[in-house]
C-alpha cells in the first residue's frame, strides 16, 4: 500500500511555541495578540482574524483532498484566531459559518447539533450557502435513530428506543434532507452509535444485522454528492470485529475514527481502516484520554474559553497526520473534525496537525 498506511515510525512534529508564562496553565499555549488595532465593524458584523503568512502559506500547501476543520464554530473565544473583534455566540451562530469558512485551513466542520434534533432540507441549504464549493460538512445523525435508549435530560437511559437503527427515520429525518440541502458540498453523514445497554453488548450479532439493514436502506451518497460517504462512529470497544467491518464493507459505508476516552487508542483502532482500504477517513477527534470516559464536564470547566492549548496530544497529532498523509496519497478523502476538548483549542490543535501533515515524508510507492 501507498505510503505505508499503517506501519512505521510516527513523522515528525513542528515545535510547539514558547513555554506558556509564569501563571498559566502548564503546556497551555495562548492566541498570539494581533499585531493591529481592531478593525471597525458594522453594528452585529462579524469579520475574521488577521491571518499570519505562515498560516496562510500552510492552508496553501494542504493537499486537497485534506478536509480539516472543527466541531462547530460558535465560540467567541476564538478571538484572534477565527475572528476579529468580540463577537457574542449569537452572532456566531448566524453569522460565524460563513467567516470561519475564510480561515486558511478550515475546509470542512462538524455540525453536531443535528444529532440533537432533526435538520431540515432548508436548514442545511443555508449552510451550504455559506461556504466555498470546495467546502464539505460532516453531520452527525440524530440520536432518534443512533440511541439504543431513550434518555432523560441527565442523560439516564429510562428506557428501550425503538426507532433505534430504523431504516426508515435514517433515510427521512437524516440521509434525504441532507442530501438534498447540502449537495455536492456533502462530506461524511456520520452516525455515531451512543454507547449500547449491556444486553444488547451481549448480542452483538442481533445488533450488526439491524445495522446491516439500515445502511443497506439507504440512497447511495455518492450518486448526488461525488466526495461523500456514510460513516458510522461507535462508542464501545466492542464494535471493533471483523465482522462490523464487514457490514460496513457491503453496503458502502466506511468506520468513523473516533478519538475519545471511551474508545482505545488510534493505533488499536487502525485494523478497522485497513479491513476498509481502499476508501476515504473520516475522523471526529473528540475528548482528550487525560478527562477520562465521562470527562466532557472536567473538559469544559478546564478549557473554556477555548483560546489556548492546555494538553497538546503530540502523539496523536503524529499518527493521525501519518494516516491522512497516506489516505490522500492514495487519492482518497480525509474528512477530519476536531472538538476543542480534544486539546483546549479546536483552531490551534487543527493548526498543529496541519504542521504535522506538512511534515510527514514522501515515501516511493510500493
Amino acid at each position: 500500500m501507498q505510503d505505508d498506511l499503517f506501519g512505521g515510525a510516527p513523522a515528525p512534529i513542528a515545535p510547539l511555541a514558547p513555554a506558556a508564562p509564569a501563571g498559566q496553565t502548564p503546556g497551555a499555549q495562548a492566541a498570539a495578540p494581533p499585531e493591529h488595532a481592531p478593525r471597525r465593524l458594522a453594528a452585529g458584523a462579524v469579520a475574521p482574524a488577521e491571518f499570519d503568512e505562515p498560516l496562510k502559506a500552510l492552508g496553501a500547501a494542504l493537499p486537497p483532498l485534506a478536509h480539516l476543520g472543527t466541531s462547530s464554530w460558535s465560540y467567541p473565544g476564538w478571538q484572534g484566531l477565527v475572528w476579529d473583534g468580540s463577537p457574542s455566540a449569537h452572532q456566531l451562530s448566524r453569522q460565524g459559518l460563513a467567516v470561519y469558512a475564510q480561515h486558511p485551513l478550515f475546509r470542512t466542520v462538524s455540525i453536531d447539533r443535528g444529532f440533537y434534533r432533526p435538520l431540515t432540507v432548508s436548514e442545511y441549504e443555508r449552510y451550504a450557502s455559506q461556504v466555498p464549493d470546495d467546502f464539505r460538512f460532516v453531520v452527525k445523525a440524530p440520536s432518534l435513530v443512533t440511541d439504543a435508549l431513550v434518555r432523560s435530560e441527565d442523560g439516564r437511559g429510562r428506557q428501550a428506543n425503538a426507532a433505534f437503527l430504523s431504516p426508515e427515520l435514517a433515510c427521512s429525518e437524516f440521509v434525504e434532507p441532507a442530501l438534498q440541502g447540502l449537495g455536492h458540498k456533502t462530506g461524511a453523514l456520520v452516525f455515531q452509535l451512543s454507547p449500547l445497554p449491556l444486553t444488547q453488548l451481549d448480542r452483538m450479532h442481533e445488533v450488526l444485522d439491524r445495522l446491516h439493514a439500515m445502511l443497506a436502506a439507504q440512497p447511495r451518497v455518492s450518486d448526488r454528492a461525488p466526495a461523500g460517504v456514510v460513516a458510522v462512529e461507535v462508542r464501545d470497544p466492542e464494535w471493533l470485529t471483523p465482522d462490523f467491518a464487514a457490514v460496513l464493507r457491503d453496503t458502502g459505508a466506511t468506520y468513523c475514527l473516533g478519538l475519545h476516552a471511551k474508545m482505545p487508542p488510534l493505533a488499536d483502532q487502525l485494523p478497522m481502516l485497513r479491513a476498509l482500504w481502499p476508501g476515504p477517513l473520516v475522523c471526529r477527534w473528540n475528548l482528550n484520554p487525560v478527562h477520562g470516559p465521562h470527562g466532557y464536564e472536567d473538559a469544559e470547566r478546564i478549557y473554556a474559553p477555548y483560546d489556548r492549548l492546555h494538553h497538546p496530544d503530540l502523539p496523536t497529532r503524529a499518527e493521525l497526520a501519518r494516516v491522512m498523509a497516506a489516505v490522500t496519497r492514495g487519492g482518497q478523502n480525509a474528512y477530519v473534525a476536531i472538538s476543542n476538548h480534544a486539546e483546549g483549542c479546536a483552531p490551534l490543535t487543527v493548526r498543529g496537525l496541519a504542521e504535522a501533515l506538512a511534515a510527514v515524508p514522501v515515501k516511493a510507492s510500493a
